[in-house]
């Protein structure tokens, strides 16, 4: 019963995830096309994007903690209950400190709130990445697909802080327009932004596609 829950809740979060991420990417091509709406009007749109982004933020971080109790429950990595219990307290604290990234990233500590969130992310896809390549935990029963369905989680991981340099320089540009006033030179990096960003966001869900043909093939 606890397995079936278990699977539920990850397959649900990953539909919440793809939500999320097709609102935030329809609502920036907003922002990055009505050039003929009011700055303040795409601002309030931009903060919207980054409300939502939390909601992103919030599933990797559900999809680790699930998959990893997953991971525990069926054998694959030593520990059982106590692995299950370490990966729920892991990642409530992990919600919280994304939580407090986003609450306070308006603040001047934001800045360091962001680094140590990115530096987190670096820590955990190589991790991912050393489980993958069996540096990491040799002797676990881990099968063949399941090292590479870590090495492709990692590739999503990487991904995701790819798009927040995107975001980085928008923010960037988007202060350049908010001292000068909007150019067309600057819509049209802004413009460029987000077709930069989609295209890494498909490469994303491509890897998320191979991840999930990975869990229902589980090729020997």
């Amino acid at each position: 019963m606890a397995d079936e829950v278990l699977r539920i809740l990850h397959i649900a979060v990953l539909g919440y995830w793809l939500g999320a991420e097709l609102v935030i990417n329809s609502t920036y091509r907003h922002v990055a096309y009505s050039v003929r709406a009011s700055f303040e009007a795409r601002t309030q749109w931009m903060e919207h994007v980054m409300d939502v982004d939390q909601h992103v933020r919030y599933a990797l971080v559900l999809q680790a903690m699930l998959g990893t109790m997953l991971a525990a429950r069926h054998g694959y990595v030593p520990g059982d209950a106590a692995v299950i219990w370490g990966a729920g307290t892991v990642g409530l604290l992990w919600l919280a400190f994304v939580e407090a990234v986003h609450h306070w990233r308006h603040e001047p500590s934001g800045r360091w709130f962001a680094m140590a969130d990115r530096y987190l992310r670096y820590g955990l896809i190589g991790l991912l990445l050393a489980m993958a390549a069996g540096l990491i935990g040799t002797a676990w029963p881990l099968a063949e697909w399941l090292r590479w369905k870590l090495g492709l989680f990692a590739g999503v991981i990487a991904c995701g802080v790819g798009i927040r340099f995107f975001l980085i320089r928008h923010f960037r540009t988007w202060s350049i327009m908010a001292r000068d006033g909007p150019s067309d030179d600057a819509n049209a990096i802004v413009k460029r932004i987000y077709w930069q960003a989609t295209a890494l966001l498909g490469f994303l869900w491509a890897l998320i596609a191979a991840i999930v043909v990975l869990s229902v093939w589980r090729p020997t």
